[in-house]
């Protein structure tokens, strides 16, 4: 991760504000250090969901992309992706979806109901082809199917001649703090293969599973508590993936560390004993998990101030809002306008999620950097007031 200041000013001073910067050493590096942890037996995969401008730099040790639309899919065409390490996954496929990945060679589709399960098996039929298919197996939400479901395929897989039902999938949800949670999760995904062996003489030859490990973005020390948490939770991957083909799927705990955020005061105020700063940016382009009106501290550099003097400043955005609030007394600098400041640890959704509509303000630039490829221009500063015109 660029932590350098004078790099980080150089970076502005030449790129400007608001501003994305992606550390695609840091991604690698953080990437070989679950597959690490986790051993050899255990394949690792991205989901591009979290922030699909890192995948050009996606480092060998990757053995899978997650996509979950059909969007997703045309970025990694553009990108010029292997399409064999793609895993289509995702609620909401169409016959026209399917088929499209059918054509391009995507590696192996999740089927996320019986609609879906037909669906790959007449596209692939419309084009005399088989499919490698994982069945998703629901953790209670709309995402999966019922045990009852799964069961009935594998009883009928007949019926499915178009579709190689390579294994399972299984994924519950993000941001697990625990260890123990990831235990019993695979505990149980253990114990449903095993009925599946007894009842059909079924073995999975690929489980693919969302780990949804807790990247912590607050705190003294946020990079330990996520050390901690992987070496715990590594005993019980390693122990799953001794027995069963195993892939571990994730997206922020792979892309958070790898981004920087980089924004300009534009105002500076005193309110009944209160010191605001207004940035040129706000929730629409930065989003913590867990960041409720600024009451935590993220970590962030002051980088254009020479100021001895340090205040408790409130950091607010540009939108009309008063929940447009990033950060409530931070220790910083004496502010003034022009001063720029980055924020870290926003590598993952914070370029896809926030409510980048809201006052049709522009969406920020993009740039991706390594020490041998340098600063790269991803994207450029987007205007999206015409999407907003009646």
């Amino acid at each position: 991760m660029i932590t350098d200041i004078q790099k980080l000013t150089e970076i502005f001073d030449e790129y400007g504000s608001p501003t994305y910067v992606f550390d695609t050493d840091e991604f690698k590096r953080r990437a070989e250090l679950v597959k690490a942890y986790f051993g050899e037996k255990t394949d690792i995969c991205y989901s591009i969901k979290a922030n699909p401008f890192l995948i050009k730099a996606l480092p060998p040790c990757f053995s899978r992309l997650e996509v979950c639309s059909p969007g997703e899919l045309t970025i990694c065409e553009k990108a010029n992706i292997d399409m064999k390490k793609v895993i289509f996954s995702g609620v909401n496929k169409t016959y026209e979806d399917i088929a499209a990945a059918i054509r391009d060679g995507v590696g192996l589709f999740t089927a996320e109901s019986r609609l879906h399960m037909e669906l790959i098996n007449r596209c692939a039929g419309d084009q005399n082809k088989k499919v490698p298919v994982i069945l998703r197996l629901s953790s209670g939400s709309q995402f999966g199917m019922d045990e009852a479901d799964i069961c009935d395929i594998l009883e009928n897989r007949q019926s499915f001649s178009n579709c190689d039902i390579t294994g399972l999938h299984f994924f519950s949800g993000t941001q697990k703090k625990k260890s123990r949670i990831i235990e019993k999760e695979l505990e149980y995904l253990e114990e449903f293969i095993e009925k599946l062996k007894d009842r059909y003489s079924y073995i999975p030859r690929h489980v693919e599973y969302g780990a949804g490990l807790s990247c912590e973005y607050f705190g003294d020390d946020p990079q330990e508590t996520d050390l901690k948490l992987l070496e715990e939770t590594s005993v019980f991957i390693k122990r799953f993936s001794s027995k069963y083909p195993l892939t571990v799927e994730m997206g922020r705990f792979f892309a958070a560390t790898s981004g920087i955020y980089l924004t300009r005061v534009m105002d500076t105020k005193t309110v009944k004993g209160i010191n605001y700063a207004v940035l040129d940016g706000g929730i629409h382009h930065l989003k913590y998990d867990g960041q409720i009106m600024g009451m935590q501290l993220p970590p962030i550099k002051v980088l254009k101030n020479q100021s001895r003097e340090s205040l408790f400043w409130t950091l607010c955005g540009s939108l009309c809002t008063t929940s447009d609030v990033l950060v409530k007394k931070a220790e910083l600098p004496d502010l003034k306008t022009g001063d720029a400041i980055a924020f870290f640890r926003v590598g993952a959704y914070s370029v896809t999620e926030g409510i980048s509509l809201l006052l049709s303000r522009p969406l920020p630039k993009v740039i991706c950097r390594s020490a041998k490829g340098g600063v790269t221009l991803c994207r450029d500063l987007i205007d999206t007031s015409f999407l907003n015109t009646p």
